[in-house]
């Protein structure tokens, strides 16, 4: 039976999780975490500084030696117990997640079974780790290649899935053998506090994952890039704040993964099937009420489709529910603070003014709560600031284009390149569209891109490095190489010898 949720955050910990233990902050301090759908305050947690993550990065460093010898087999065996217990509480963690992010109930479960799916993955990983073994060319020594993990790791999550931009970082994390110190998102995490209960129950030994929250990300994350005892830091959040962690993590070389903001196109070519674009579009757009870095921004229809298409998109959005998550029959969810409305209805009137109409929605709706209308967009300008700000919201922005070659260049029109989306009944068409986008992701006829087994990531300003598929483990491992001399028998390498083995030898 699930438990309310005021019950499973009275068992949450306090925000400070160390060498096993639940702490209160070294400071004293507190920071409060509400509800975007009432406003409400539902919980005070610790707020870390940087006597607390002083203590976790020489936690973590202290028990990396002992965690890199634990079995290949008993990491994995620690990710799959987490992947059953998530998949057993699924209801529970996904009431938790809507109460403190707003995303509808349905979204929430299929985070949570999406999330645990990256244990599952990094489990089966764990014990596939590849080196190589052979001799060198010249035949003078034996090429001995390992991959040992890459050393104690920052982790940095945003708010807009708790637990599955978690569990894609903690997954390979564990499978290679890194210890990890973790700052979640002020405004979300107390997901990431449960699953840090969870991974302890599923066997995850103490001072392998430390847990700072704060209000403060600077104080926290800055002590540990400096430390000189992190050796990697993983980032999901905003291009801004990257270019500042990447600016930090130069002064000590350290390894960098990035997945950062979007702007994701979605174009529509005049022969798709116009059925299965909008259910690609509403699950490109509206997932999370469009806070989503894979969230479709700028909608290219064919200029022969797009009133049709227009007309078809805002029936879809003004039929949808708004309100709170937790409520059956709910749609679309809260967004997470009330200034991502003010930034909303400031991208929505910039463009009106530059000439885009407003066919559904285009406004706020009163509260309490943090709610945006599903809103359509048509005759967006070029120029438009929603054209080149990731929207973060229930808003589409549709802009219509005659040739394939114009619907390309507006789509890499943008210093981004996560994912790309195209619609068109020809398998050909399909194929030379995606291999001309500039995305790191592309969906062919699908709104739905991310799997653990693929590589997510992107190109340009959108990020560094891949999260899932085969590569995601290499994220978090070192390759050395060993040479061994071949001591005997000794090949001949003179030219006189190598005449000797020639054909006039023979």
């Amino acid at each position: 039976m699930t438990r309310s949720v005021t019950d499973i955050i009275a068992g949450l910990g306090t925000g400070i999780h160390i060498d096993g233990q639940w702490r209160q902050a070294s400071s004293g301090k507190t920071f409060d975490v509400h509800n975007p759908a009432t406003g409400e305050v539902i919980a005070t947690l610790a707020d870390g500084g940087p006597d607390d993550a002083t203590l976790a990065i020489d936690t973590a460093a202290n028990h990396q030696k002992d965690w890199a010898a634990v079995p290949a087999r008993d990491r994995s065996e620690i990710l799959r117990r987490a992947y059953e217990l998530l998949v057993e509480r699924v209801d529970e963690v996904a009431l938790l997640m809507t109460t403190e992010m707003g995303k509808p109930l349905a979204e929430a479960r299929g985070e949570v079974l999406y999330g645990a799916e990256f244990f599952r993955w990094f489990a089966e990983e764990a014990v596939r780790i590849r080196g190589d073994a052979r001799r060198s060319p010249d035949g003078k020594s034996r090429f001995i290649v390992t991959q040992e993990p890459v050393g104690p790791c920052i982790l940095i999550t945003p708010w807009n899935f708790p637990l599955a931009m978690i569990s894609r970082k903690i997954g390979p994390a564990v499978a290679a053998g890194c210890t990890m110190v973790y700052k979640p998102a002020s405004l979300t995490p107390l997901t990431s506090l449960y699953v840090t209960d969870l991974l302890a129950e599923a066997g995850l030994p103490a001072g392998i994952l430390s847990v700072v929250c704060t209000s403060s990300a600077g104080s926290v994350v800055e002590p540990w890039i400096d430390s000189g005892k992190a050796r990697k830091l993983s980032f999901t959040g905003s291009t801004g704040v990257g270019k500042t962690l990447l600016e930090q993590c130069a002064r000590g070389v350290l390894r960098t993964s990035m997945e950062l903001g979007g702007n994701a196109p979605f174009i529509v070519c005049e022969d798709a099937d116009l059925d299965i674009a909008l259910d690609a579009v509403m699950a490109a757009k509206m997932r999370n009420m469009g806070e989503a870095c894979t969230a479709a921004n700028r909608i290219l229809v064919h200029r022969t489709v797009i009133s049709d298409f227009a007309q078809r998109l805002s029936a879809r959005m003004s039929s949808l529910t708004v309100g709170d998550g937790t409520v059956d029959g709910t749609d679309v969810g809260p967004l997470v603070e009330p200034k991502a409305v003010t930034k909303v209805e400031k991208l929505v009137g910039d463009a009106v003014e530059r000439g885009a109409q407003v066919l559904t929605g285009g406004s706020r709706i009163d509260g309490p709560g943090n709610f945006y209308a599903p809103t359509v967009l048509t005759s967006v300008s070029p120029d438009a600031d929603v054209m080149s700000t990731e929207i973060f919201g229930p808003v589409a922005a549709l802009v219509p284009f005659d040739t394939d070659e114009e619907a390309v260049a507006l789509a890499n029109a943008t210093e981004f390149g996560l994912v790309s989306y195209v619609m068109t009944e020809s398998v050909d068409r399909g194929f030379t569209i995606a291999e001309q986008l500039e995305a790191g992701m592309v969906g062919f006829n699908t709104g739905l891109v991310s799997n653990p087994a693929a590589p997510f990531g992107g190109v340009k300003q959108s990020g560094l490095g891949r999260e899932g598929g085969l590569t995601g483990i290499d994220e978090y491992l070192e390759t050395k190489y060993i040479s061994i001399p071949v001591r005997w028998p000794r090949w001949r390498s003179t030219a006189a010898d190598r005449r000797s083995c020639g054909p006039a030898a023979r």
